[in-house]
């Protein structure tokens, strides 16, 4: 299997000296994703944690709901023309009855940036597929102090970013500050699939009460991805854009941006966050 690190030779300039020496890199590699047999996506992704990342992506488009809905999931020998395993290809076979939706290689799919949706329609498309609708009612509150401890948390427990510089992280708490899990990818998508993933296959969806903190800013596919777990607050230590905001207030989640130690802005939701 793929590792998470590799060496490459670099030439290094500091203060006008010159230098040649091995340099830590993450690694990243492709991983194409089948449902059945059938290709269904492909991702580049760190390696490791590649079966949480295949049922977290499938949670996140709405095909999977509870550990039962899949049967097995495996690396697909014979992916090459020699035959040899690359382990860069997983294929999740759904368990019998299982719907199997009209999905493309296009990712024409619920709501994913990439599917051709926008505006009001993508946000139409996560509250039907969604299957727990129930995060506007979800009663966790989250002191101020405690979000403010997050970042400083995460950066503590990413180990390959501190051997590498190129990772995102995305991390799972408590409202309480606890930390449940972490994750480390080259796409911070990849490394939210991998924390619904785990999620899935532990069998604790929907996360009603978590904290789902990411590195880099908060995209639309973030906001849909926590939604479709069931994660009523989201923060980012940088920007939301537009539609992730708006995907926020209508899915009921708590959005946090710019969180950076004291200091965030509040998108959405604000009411869970205790100030006093």
């Amino acid at each position: 299997m793929g590792r998470v690190t590799e060496r490459r030779r670099v030439v290094r300039i500091r203060s006008g000296g010159v230098g040649v020496r091995p340099d830590t890199l993450v690694a990243e590699e492709p991983l194409e994703i089948r449902l059945n047999g059938k290709p269904l996506a492909i991702t580049m992704r760190t390696p490791g944690d590649d079966f949480a990342l295949a049922v977290g992506f499938l949670v996140s488009e709405g095909v999977l709901a509870s550990a039962g809905d899949v049967q097995a999931v495996t690396y697909c020998e014979g992916a090459t023309e020699d035959g040899s395993n690359t382990y860069n290809v997983v294929n999740v076979q759904l368990a019998a009855g299982v719907p199997v939706p009209d999905i493309t290689l296009e990712r024409n799919v619920y709501t994913t940036s990439s599917c051709g949706l926008c505006g009001k329609a993508s946000l139409d498309a996560v509250r039907t597929a969604t299957r727990y609708p129930g995060i506007a009612a979800d009663p966790v509150r989250v002191p101020v102090e405690v979000l403010s401890a997050l970042p400083d948390r995460l950066r503590a427990a990413q180990k390959v970013f501190d051997r590498t510089g190129g990772l995102h992280a995305a991390g799972l708490f408590t409202a309480a500050g606890e930390l449940l899990d972490l994750r480390e990818d080259v796409g911070r998508h990849n490394a939210v699939d991998k924390i619904i993933g785990r999620a899935f296959q532990a069998g604790r969806l929907p996360l009603t009460g978590a904290v789902l903190l990411v590195s880099g800013r908060a995209s639309f596919e973030l906001v849909q991805k926590a939604v479709m777990a069931g994660i009523p607050v989201l923060a980012a230590v940088s920007a939301p854009s537009s539609l992730a905001v708006d995907l926020a207030l209508e899915s009921g989640m708590t959005l946090v941006g710019f969180l950076r130690g004291p200091d965030m802005n509040v998108y959405a939701g604000e009411e869970r966050v205790v100030t006093a």
